[in-house]
């Protein structure tokens, strides 16, 4: 084994036995996807670098330190998606999709990130999630959430927390961001090394910080709900008020910021307290300038990713996950007049929609039996 070629760290193999969970979840998340009028939508792996620089943020973390970037021959510069919702944007904006039309999408995929490898964040990691667009109502927002939620009932799934808050709008949010930054500003001292390169960046990922000190210095950070206007204060208002309707339960968590630059009014998380450090299963919200940003005209829309890789380790804990199937038919041969007969009889049993495994090879007949047990097949 020493000579052979090995994973690279952080991008992890899908064996047989682990993607009985995976297209166990793949495939309700497509029949509620579809269940709320979502077509599915597939993308290409690698963009132009200007997409992600340009809609997530060129002084973002993503961006800036976590791309796996490259030339190709041309000299054009590439990347691999850190994330789905900016190939869907230039999808729709390529295909002339948007042209007064309400459009609503699903999409299922790697995404890539050069991070530290560890449990729950890998560097190839796959979410499944939707997009909205032509909707500026607030119905939107609770759709995609409830949409979630939906999605956790069918798998079964309990004990998970919905995590809401808003950003406002883009005037707003600058208001915000002057508190946020003069508050900061007092307190210097004990802000980490990240927080003190975030407060020149962008102030508001500090609320998201991770480190104890900051934490602590956030309990009394300026709240955004101070400083919305009024078509944003009574669009969270509604999200509240319909959430409720729905029986959907949610805390308001004023430090919840999501960590892309596109996000405006409504944001959210879905979280366990089973998953440790790595918390969030499902993330999203509204981001009504980034269609502009990226060349089209005004375009409210709404979205959401989950992260595939926590959820099915959350569907394991809580042991959801289904067995995988077992066959029907597992044929052995006593003789080479048997093997031509096994062969016709596995393509009939097949025709019939019968699962079939042959023996192939010149094994002895309690090899073949052996066999047998050990695919798990209900009959020999």
């Amino acid at each position: 084994m020493s000579n052979s070629i090995q994973a690279i760290r952080g991008m992890n193999d899908q064996l047989p036995d682990d993607l009985t969970c995976w297209q166990h979840l793949e495939q309700t998340a497509s029949v509620v996807f579809n269940q709320f009028g979502y077509s599915e939508i597939r993308l290409p792996v690698v963009e132009k670098t200007e997409l992600f620089a340009r809609s997530i943020g060129k002084a973002t973390d993503i961006v800036e330190k976590e791309m796996y970037t490259f030339h190709d021959r041309n000299g054009d510069q590439l990347s691999l998606r850190p994330e789905a919702t900016a190939g869907v944007v230039r999808a729709m904006l390529q295909h002339g999709l948007l042209h007064n039309a309400i459009q609503r999408v699903w999409y299922f995929g790697p995404m890539f990130r050069h991070e530290r490898p560890q449990k729950g964040r890998y560097r190839q990691f796959h979410q499944i999630g939707v997009e909205a667009f032509g909707m500026a109502e607030a119905d939107l927002d609770v759709e995609v959430i409830s949409m979630t939620s939906q999605l956790w009932r069918k798998l079964g799934l309990t004990g998970v927390k919905l995590e809401i808050n808003t950003l406002g709008s883009p005037e707003s949010r600058m208001e915000y961001r002057d508190a946020l930054v003069n508050y900061y500003q007092a307190s210097r001292d004990s802000l980490d090394a990240d927080s003190l390169r975030r407060l020149e960046i962008n102030p508001l990922r500090i609320l998201d910080s991770k480190d104890k000190a900051v934490i602590e210095l956030n309990r009394s950070a300026p709240d955004i709900l101070e400083y919305l206007d009024e078509a944003s204060r009574e669009h969270f208002e509604r999200v509240q008020l319909l959430l409720g309707k729905l029986g959907i339960s949610f805390i308001r968590n004023p430090n919840l910021v999501r960590g892309l630059d596109y996000y405006s009014r409504t944001v959210f998380e879905w979280t366990s307290d089973k998953l440790g450090a790595q918390s969030a299963i499902c993330g999203g919200g509204r981001y009504d300038g980034l269609v502009e940003k990226l060349g089209g005209k005004s375009t409210p829309a709404a979205g959401f990713a989950i992260g595939m890789e926590r959820l099915v380790e959350l569907l394991t804990i809580e042991q959801l996950c289904q067995n995988r199937e077992r066959q029907d038919v597992y044929i052995v041969q006593t003789s080479e007049s048997a093997l031509e007969i096994g062969i016709s009889l596995a393509m009939e049993m097949r025709n019939a929609g019968i699962s079939v495994i042959s023996n192939i090879g010149s094994t002895g007949f309690k090899s073949q039996l052996k066999k047998a047990d050990r695919s798990g097949a209900r009959l020999a």
